[in-house]
């Protein structure tokens, strides 16, 4: 028999190290990120007969206008311990999540499962649960391999980006670890990265507390690429268990042509690799079909367009996650909600 448990943050930090499916947003500190910055936060667990946490999640709250409450979400969970899996138990750990929901106004929740493998048994979708085509994370990706050896890795990049790697390798470019005091070099490339490339981009606050929750830790790094004393490029990447997540990326209009953009992802993949990952995430790419994505993505430079053609070249495997569900706790809400996104768009 199951028991709820409000786990501390070291509690959950700990299952979620150890699970097959750790990912970097059902972690504490990601949840403390989130929290500094306009959601809320709760975790929910159930334990074993031996007190030890065996399912759980990481729920965040994001204030709905007018004060309607709140939109609960849940993602890349929830999580389960395998050996301990079954119906009984997925039903248990539902009814805990909604209990939490509801005891944080949540007009709805929105659930994104994640990415699961040909391999993997995805999830059963609940029946009260609604397919919804407004996502928060990106829902399409390229996957990178990191188990080959890095000759093979790059081998299975098209020549171009191959090409590039190599010659930022021969720049005279330093790539390097970044430190704390480092921070303002990567924002002030952030700035310029979004204006250049019209998409919104973090306060540097964000990205400090990002470095400040992650990096020393271990679970991410901040690679910087300069040339003399200009920055060039940065890549703040994350890690936690088998998979990297290539979060943020910046580059500056300086000395572009050194290619260091190309040598930073390198580095990053690089310290995937050392770490243990055997995935590299690129995260986010256009919601397409690999078919669509070829034939348009050198004449669109719109949303994610403009990254996909950087993204393509490396050589990984275009996957989709599960998408969005939306469980609904206030009908009349979530109506509300969904005429805001059809007038918005």
């Amino acid at each position: 028999m199951s028991q709820f448990l409000t786990p501390t943050a070291a509690q959950w930090e700990s299952f979620v190290a150890a699970h097959p499916r750790a990912h970097i947003l059902q972690q504490s500190a990601w949840g403390e990120l989130k929290a500094a910055f306009g959601w809320g936060v709760a975790r929910v667990a159930l334990t074993g007969s031996s007190g030890h946490i065996i399912a759980g999640a990481q729920l965040l709250f994001r204030a709905l206008p007018f004060r309607l409450g709140t939109m609960a979400y849940l993602p890349m969970g929830p999580l389960i311990n395998p050996a301990a899996a079954s119906p009984q138990l997925e039903s248990s750990l539902w009814s805990a999540i909604h209990t939490v929901a509801r005891q944080h106004r949540a007009a709805f929740l929105k659930w994104e499962p994640g990415i699961f493998q040909p391999s993997e048994p995805a999830p059963v979708i609940p029946s009260t649960f609604r397919h919804s085509p407004q996502t928060v994370q990106p829902p399409n990706t390229v996957l990178i391999d990191l188990t080959a050896s890095e000759d093979d890795i790059l081998a299975r990049m098209n020549q171009g980006t191959r090409r590039k790697i190599r010659q930022s390798l021969k720049n005279d470019i330093t790539y390097r670890p970044a430190a704390a005091a480092d921070l303002p070099r990567f924002t002030g490339m952030m700035h310029t990265t979004g204006q250049r490339n019209d998409f919104g981009v973090h306060e540097p606050a964000y990205y400090q507390r990002a470095y400040d929750l992650f990096v020393p830790q271990g679970d991410a790094a901040l690679i910087l690429a300069e040339h003399e004393t200009d920055p060039l490029a940065g890549i703040m990447v994350f890690a936690k268990g088998s998979t990297a997540w290539y979060l943020y990326g910046a580059s500056s209009n300086t000395k572009r042509n050194l290619m260091g953009a190309y040598g930073v992802q390198w580095a990053a993949i690089q310290w995937a690799k050392q770490r243990g990952c055997t995935t590299y995430d690129m995260w986010g790419i256009p919601d397409e079909d690999p078919a669509t994505l070829e034939a348009q993505f050198e004449s669109r430079s719109d949303g994610l367009w403009g990254v996909y053609g950087f993204k393509r070249g490396w050589g990984g495997q275009i996957i989709r996650s599960l998408g969005a569900f939306d469980h609904v706790y206030n009908p009349l809400i979530y109506a509300a909600y969904q005429a805001a996104l059809r007038l918005r768009a």
